[in-house]
């Protein structure tokens, strides 16, 4: 906690349900820390808390480079969503959450899907992602591949001088359903589209829509030529071990805390000439669509604000450019900057 700078992570267990959850408030200084729930079957506690820390730091970072009022928090349960998940699992973790008293909403994230939003919210009244019918915003998904679309284009902009994506071989690693609404983008635009994912039947529903997309190992992805990369799976794929395989120019997927080690790995890709779309900006659509529906939800609304993304995307760039710095350190500064000037306001009242 304290390398990471967390405010309060708390343990939730239920021998009843089988529950085992975490849940991590890295900061609060632009308002109430919101962040998605994920359920994973993670080889051990440890590896579910610093994907807990990890995760939920990287939430503060992307409502404050995004402009929200919102603070940084995330959630794991521990365990397979396949075989583990049941209605009274999610209505016990919901009384988790209510105890909190607001200082922590969730939402929707891997593993976990309205329904599962719809039983929490039976428990307490912090929670957003919850379906239409009942006043919502839904999945945050499409909007999320929307805005690491328009993430992907303005680091086309920069590799190629436009942001046209027509021709680009493009890999999807993760078909689930941000990728999938991601894909539907880049085929719209003409690419050429390339998945991996680890599930059958995720495979089948991209292919059932868009027979042209070609499938690959996931176990080698990074190894295949192409000209974008865009991680859309589980984070840490660009370390040590892939990024000196990879054969692209740019970088821009809807995966959280893709880089291994930000500092080692983030001078890594810019010493290779590779550019990176730091994931926190380019994947804040779902935080954006889950903040509309704070204020009363308006996708349209959404929408527009993710379009912002474009532009934010291309001063990183530029300023990357310029000084010859990671676009991750740049990213982060401008975060860290709000987050301070905000805090300096609090103080003074």
């Amino acid at each position: 906690m304290e390398g990471f700078g967390h405010e309060q992570v708390v343990f939730c267990q239920d021998p009843f349900t089988g529950l085992k959850a975490i849940i991590a408030i890295h900061n609060t200084v632009l308002g109430p820390a919101l962040g998605g729930t994920r359920m994973w079957a993670y080889a051990s506690e440890a590896e579910a808390i610093t994907d807990a820390l990890r995760l939920s730091r990287g939430m503060t970072y992307k409502a404050a480079i995004s402009g929200l009022n919102l603070g940084g928090g995330k959630a794991v349960i521990i365990g397979d969503s396949r075989s583990l998940k049941s209605e009274a699992l999610m209505r016990r973790f919901g009384t988790f959450v209510d105890s909190l008293g607001g200082k922590y909403i969730t939402a929707e994230d891997v593993g976990m899907t309205t329904k599962d939003m719809e039983y929490i919210n039976m428990e307490t009244e912090h929670v957003v992602g919850i379906p239409e019918s009942y006043g919502g915003g839904g999945d945050p998904s499409p909007v999320t591949a929307y805005g690491v679309y328009v993430g992907m284009k303005a680091a086309a902009k920069q590799a190629y001088g436009n942001d046209d994506l027509s021709g680009k071989k493009i890999l999807v690693q993760g078909a689930g359903n941000v990728g999938g609404f991601l894909v539907d983008h880049l085929i719209a635009d003409g690419a050429e589209v390339m998945i991996a994912d680890i599930f059958e039947d995720k495979i089948k529903k991209v292919l059932a829509d868009h027979p042209s997309v070609k499938v690959v190992d996931p176990k080698n992805v990074t190894a295949l030529a192409m000209d974008i990369y865009a991680p859309c799976a589980l984070g840490a794929t660009l370390n040590d071990h892939s990024i000196p395989n990879l054969k692209c120019q740019i970088v821009a997927g809807a995966a959280n805390n893709q880089l291994a080690k930000e500092e080692i790995h983030g001078k890594m890709l810019l010493d290779r000439g590779i550019i990176y779309a730091p994931d926190f900006l380019i994947n804040a659509g779902g935080l954006i669509n889950c903040y509309s529906e704070l204020e009363g939800y308006d996708r349209e609304r959404a929408m527009q604000h993710c379009e912002r993304i474009y532009d934010t995307t291309m001063s990183v760039l530029n300023e990357s450019l310029k000084t010859d710095r990671p676009t991750y350190e740049i990213a982060n500064k401008m975060a860290e900057d709000r987050i301070e000037k905000m805090a300096q306001i609090h103080r003074s009242l």
